[in-house]
C-alpha cells in the first residue's frame, strides 16, 4: 500500500519558460485544496541539495498567474548528476518531511526525477515546461504557445520595415534541435519559408522558393531560421543567398531569449493550471515516476523513462500548408 503523502515539494528546473508560475501557483493551491502542505524549492535541484526550501500557500503565489519566468528560480546543477548530490538533496527533504516532489522543466528535469524517484523511493511528478515542444507525451508543453506568440508578434513588425524596402529577412528562432516554434510560427505570420532542424532541407529548395516569391512580386520575403538546423547557422545561411543573389538586400535578426519572456499566453496558462491540478491529484492516487501532459485534450500520462526516450515529432503537414499558402 502507498504511504501517505502529506508534503509535497515543487521545484522548476532547465530553461524558464512562461506559464511556469501558472504551474507552480496551480501545484501549491491545489495541494492546500487537498489538505496537503506544499513547499517551494528554490533553484531547481541545485536549490534542493542546498536546502532552499520554503513552505508555500495560497497567498504565497497571489498574482503570479500573468507573470512569466519563474519565482522558485532556475539552475542545471551538475551536483545533481551524481550520487552524492541526490543523496544530500533526499536527505534534505526527509529532514523537511517532504513526501513527494512535481518537477516542472523538460528532458534533464525528468531525468533527475527519475533517477531520484528510482534511488530514494520518492514519489516524484513531471510538467513539461519548455517552449521547444519537443516531449513526448503531450500535445503542447508549457511556454510553447508563448513563445510562438512572441516569435509572430516580431515578424510582424519586421515585416513593416520589409515591406518598405523590398528587403529579404532571415529570422533565427530558438528551440535547440527542434523545429515546433519556427514551423508554427512561421505559417502563422506567413513566412516564405522555414528551415528546420527534422529535415536535411538543400540550399537548392531554400533559392526555389526565394525565386518562386521574386517572380511573383511579393515585396518582401521572410525566412524563419531554427536554430540547431542542419543547412548551417543563420549568417552561413544569408551569405549563401547573397553570394547567388547580390542584388536582394538582405538582414538578419536573432530574436534569441526574447522567446522566453513575457506574460503566458491564455493557452499556457490553462495547460499549466490543468497539469498542475492532475499532479497532485495524481499523487494522491499514488502515482509515481510519470510526467502529464495533455493529448487530444485529455490528460495523458507517460513514464520518465518513455519521455526521456521519445521525442515528439513535428507535424509536417504544417510545412505542406506553409509552402501552398506562401506563393
Amino acid at each position: 500500500m502507498a504511504k501517505e503523502i502529506n508534503s509535497i515539494g515543487v521545484l522548476t528546473s532547465g530553461g524558464d519558460a512562461p506559464g511556469m508560475n501558472a504551474a507552480i501557483r496551480a501545484v501549491v493551491r491545489a495541494g492546500n485544496h487537498y489538505g496537503k502542505k506544499v513547499h517551494g524549492i528554490y533553484e531547481g535541484y541545485q536549490g534542493l541539495i542546498e536546502n532552499q526550501i520554503l513552505e508555500l500557500n495560497a497567498r504565497s503565489v497571489k498574482g503570479i498567474l500573468n507573470r512569466g519566468g519563474t519565482i522558485l528560480k532556475s539552475s542545471r546543477s551538475e551536483e545533481f548528476k551524481t550520487t552524492e548530490g541526490r543523496k544530500k538533496a533526499f536527505q534534505n527533504l526527509q529532514a523537511r518531511g517532504i513526501d513527494a516532489l512535481v518537477v516542472i522543466g523538460g528532458n534533464g528535469t525528468f531525468t533527475g526525477g527519475m533517477y531520484f524517484s528510482e534511488e530514494f523511493d520518492i514519489p516524484v511528478m513531471g510538467l513539461p515546461g519548455t517552449i521547444d515542444n519537443d516531449l513526448a507525451g503531450t500535445d503542447f508543453t508549457i511556454g510553447f504557445d508563448s513563445a510562438c506568440n512572441v516569435v509572430v508578434d516580431c515578424v510582424d513588425k519586421i515585416r513593416d520595415t520589409a515591406e518598405s524596402h523590398n528587403r529579404l529577412f532571415f529570422i533565427e528562432v530558438m528551440g535547440r534541435d527542434s523545429g515546433f516554434i519556427g514551423l508554427r510560427a512561421g505559417l502563422a505570420s506567413g513566412a516564405l519559408d522555414v528551415v528546420f532542424p527534422e529535415e536535411t532541407q538543400p540550399h537548392e529548395d531554400l533559392i526555389s522558393e526565394l525565386e518562386r516569391g521574386a517572380s511573383n512580386n511579393k515585396t518582401n520575403r521572410i525566412i524563419i531560421v531554427s536554430e540547431g538546423n542542419k543547412m548551417g547557422n543563420i549568417y552561413e545561411i544569408a551569405e549563401m543567398v547573397r553570394e547567388r543573389y547580390p542584388q536582394w538586400e538582405s538582414k538578419i535578426t536573432i530574436l534569441g531569449h526574447l522567446q522566453r519572456g513575457g506574460a503566458p499566453t491564455c493557452t499556457d496558462r490553462v495547460l499549466a493550471s490543468r497539469l498542475g491540478v492532475a499532479a497532485i491529484e495524481g499523487l494522491i492516487d499514488g502515482r509515481r515516476g510519470e510526467a502529464i501532459g495533455i493529448v487530444d485534450n485529455k490528460l495523458a500520462y507517460t513514464s520518465f523513462a518513455e519521455a526521456i526516450r521519445s521525442k515528439a515529432k513535428l507535424d509536417m503537414e504544417l510545412n505542406r500548408i506553409l509552402k501552398i499558402l506562401a506563393s
